[in-house]
């Protein structure tokens, strides 16, 4: 049986062969503490420093400025929780389609005296301009806003929204995973802007699993999640997974040599199945906005998300109902509630994220699946 057209890459992204081959001798052979002090040590301390100047240099930023983390979820957590346990409570702004890992940490500070305040979005997914402005009125001391969107694509003015809130005197954090690999990232330009710090992910972008990254202003007072033996500056004690993060390092280094023509590739493609969804009905979320190359978000009147899912995944063809670290969650995607989306279309949503393993003709072969599963699915839906 031959294995699914893998269409998910936001979820997660195959290992690059290149990542896989540089980790595996410290799987094997290498496998020293990198707090050691004898020549297996020194040699894994080397291996952290190598990743951390290729990660740095992917995202344009010095390597000083990067700590590592077991993933995007603990940066983005990191980032929050750490600032705000060095300053005084006061107003934590976040925009309403942040990934779980920033609203669920910040509605525990809003439990530890700290106002959270949800930047509303407009129907694109976007920020909108004057509740924002609104709220810099405020003087937030944090803010994150991602930018891009997991389920949507949709991609935020970073630069301008972080500039804005230069007058705040507040941090400015942006979550910014689904960016990697995918848009050029210039942490350098983004930090003359106002953003002060940014979280990445290795396996967004053709590395392992486990290993993230948080990329950090230096002027900025994080308190440690993980307090231990003072790893990654003090910020995020415990032994560094070195296997792991030398893959990080060679995936961003490719990632980031890639990003210009794989994007091209990608965004021809997506035209060309955005065309097929249009053509079988489907309405496409954010489509008037910038979005990313790669990701579409769609869904056919009067039918299920999930029945759909699953429907082509029996077809062969691996897609996602929305962002892939809340499924277990039967309500419909609050991304698309924050853009105001009628509960009934919200609940038919189904992604589709490329990469760069996939071809014009996977997404014929798509296209004529879905057409007869949808058609299908329709029927039964006239019958009932």
């Amino acid at each position: 049986m031959s294995r699914p057209v893998y269409l998910d890459h936001n979820a997660t992204t195959p290992l690059d062969s290149a990542a896989l081959a540089a980790m595996l001798p410290w799987l094997e052979s290498q496998y020293g503490n990198a707090s050691s002090r004898h020549e297996y040590g020194r040699q894994a301390r080397q291996a952290i420093d190598e990743a951390r100047q290729k990660v740095a240099a992917a995202v344009n930023a010095h390597p000083t400025e990067v700590v590592f983390t077991s993933g995007g979820s603990e940066a983005n957590n990191l980032f929050l929780k750490g600032a705000a346990a060095s300053l005084k409570p006061g107003i934590l702004a976040v925009s309403a389609i942040e990934h779980l890992c920033v609203f669920r940490p910040a509605a525990q500070l809003a439990k530890q005296g700290w106002e959270f305040r949800c930047l509303p979005v407009d129907g694109d997914g976007r920020v909108k301009i004057d509740a924002y402005a609104e709220v810099l009125l405020d003087k937030p001391k944090l803010l994150s806003v991602m930018l891009a969107n997991n389920e949507t694509g949709a991609i935020q003015d970073i630069a301008a929204l972080a500039n804005a809130a230069n007058s705040t005197g507040g941090w400015f954090h942006c979550d910014a995973v689904q960016g990697l690999g995918k848009l050029p990232i210039d942490f350098r330009a983004f930090n003359a802007a106002g953003v002060h710090a940014m979280t990445l992910s290795a396996h967004k972008a053709g590395g392992p699993k486990g290993v993230a990254a948080i990329v950090l202003d230096k002027r900025v007072e994080l308190q440690p999640l993980i307090a231990g033996g003072g790893h990654e500056r003090g910020l995020r004690s415990g032994t560094e997974n070195v296997p792991a993060i030398v893959g990080f390092g060679v995936a961003a280094e490719l990632a980031a040599s890639r990003v210009a023509e794989l994007s091209v590739r990608m965004r021809a493609m997506q035209a060309k199945l955005e065309a097929g969804l249009t053509m079988l009905g489907a309405r496409i979320f954010a489509s008037d906005v910038k979005r990313l190359p790669n990701t579409s978000y769609f869904a056919f009147p009067n039918i299920d998300g999930e029945t759909l899912v699953g429907k082509l995944d029996r077809e062969g063809f691996a897609v996602a109902s929305g962002a892939a670290c809340s499924s277990a969650n039967p309500e419909s995607s609050h991304v698309l509630r924050a853009m105001g989306i009628a509960p009934e279309i919200a609940r038919g949503a189904v992604r589709i994220s490329l990469g760069a393993g996939n071809t014009d003709a996977e997404i014929e072969q798509f296209i004529n699946a879905l057409r007869v599963t949808v058609g299908r699915l329709q029927g039964l839906t006239a019958v009932s």
